[in-house]
C-alpha cells in the first residue's frame, strides 16, 4: 500500500466494473485495493465514470450512480474556476486535450506525486506529478 496520495483516472475505475476484459478488470480492481488509503479523484472523473458505466458498459442509470457514489467516496477534488482556468493554460503549454489538462491540474491541486492512466504517456511529468500506466 502506498502513502502518497495517488489520482485514478477515469479509465482505471471503468476497467474495474469492465467485464468484458478480465485480465484488466483484475488489474483495475488489484491498483484500486493497493491504494486504497491514497486514492484521490475530481468531480470530472465522477462524471466521466457515470458516462462510460452508461453508454460503454451498458449499465442502467441506477447502478452507475451506485459506481460513482462508492467512488465518490474518496477524497474529492472540485473543477471550479480555477483549476479550469489553469487547465486552459496547461492544454495550450503542454499541448493536451483540455480534459487530460484537467486531471493534471486537479492532480497537482490535490498534492498527487502520481497519476494512474492509460491516456497520458508513461513518465511523462508534471511538475512533481509523475503519470504511470497501470496496465502497461
Amino acid at each position: 500500500m502506498t502513502s502518497t496520495l495517488v489520482f485514478v483516472d477515469t479509465n482505471v475505475f471503468a476497467y474495474a466494473l469492465d467485464r468484458a476484459d478480465t485480465t484488466k478488470q483484475r488489474l483495475a480492481q488489484d491498483v484500486i485495493h493497493e491504494h486504497r488509503r491514497a486514492i484521490v479523484v475530481s468531480t470530472q472523473i465522477l462524471f466521466e465514470l457515470y458516462a462510460v458505466c452508461t453508454r460503454k458498459l451498458g449499465m442502467d442509470r441506477s447502478d452507475a450512480r451506485a459506481a460513482v457514489r462508492a467512488v465518490a467516496d474518496f477524497p474529492v477534488t472540485h473543477t471550479d474556476r480555477a483549476l479550469a482556468i489553469d487547465a486552459l493554460q496547461l492544454a495550450a503549454a503542454a499541448q493536451l486535450s483540455i480534459f487530460d489538462a484537467a486531471i493534471v491540474c486537479a492532480a497537482q491541486r490535490s498534492r498527487c506525486h502520481t497519476i494512474l492512466t492509460e491516456d497520458l504517456n508513461a513518465g511523462q511529468r508534471f511538475g512533481e506529478v509523475v503519470v504511470e500506466n497501470p496496465f502497461a
